[in-house]
């Protein structure tokens, strides 16, 4: 290949390592090392076994795998179509400037295009300026009136798992809940 040059293909079992370890730099470059806890077998589990949780797609140079872009569907109810949720997009610093994150972001929209998909979504750190000048050069928009919540660790355990004193918001008489305690 000349020194330039790249190519994009799905992910395959044996390149897990090597998406941990991006991930891992990743996670640095985020300046969130301690919170990374990425796992191999998890990650081959999620996205190649029998129930595939997300896809990835890895971008590849004469040395190896230099960058990835892992994704999932979602679903808006509001467009009634399926969605494309970019959840990490990561290229090594020493070969950005060679269109590899351009060249993933257009594989993922491709991808949704031909999936039927509604739109194409990700998130990014609001310090992070380069990427969001990037983003926008490309069409895309901030949602700036949305805010993103995450339940984890103890929280999510003490909501998800029945017998646990759930907070009130998740009380009874809830009408969606079809649970042992649904008197339907």
């Amino acid at each position: 290949m000349p020194p330039e040059s790249f190519r994009l293909r799905n992910a395959l079992p044996g390149d897990v390592p090597a998406i941990v370890g991006l991930i891992y730099d990743l996670a640095e470059y985020e300046r969130a090392p301690a919170d990374c806890h990425a796992d191999a077998s998890l990650l081959h589990e999620h996205l190649f076994g029998p129930k595939p949780f997300a896809e990835a797609i890895v971008a590849e140079r004469e040395e190896g795998v230099c960058g990835f872009a892992l994704f999932f569907h979602n679903y808006s109810t509001w467009l009634t179509r399926p969605g494309l949720y970019l959840e990490d997009l990561f290229v090594r610093p020493e070969v950005r400037g060679l269109g590899i994150g351009k060249a993933l972001l257009v594989r993922l929209a491709e991808i949704a295009v031909e999936r039927g998909c509604g739109r194409m979504e990700w998130s990014v750190l609001t310090w992070n300026e380069p990427a969001i000048g990037f983003y926008r050069s490309l069409g895309a928009v901030a949602m700036d009136e949305w805010r993103t919540y995450r339940l984890h660790g103890e929280a999510l355990r003490a909501l998800g798992t029945p017998g646990i004193n759930r907070p009130a918001v998740a009380a009874k008489g809830f009408r969606g809940d079809t649970g042992p305690s649904d008197p339907r």
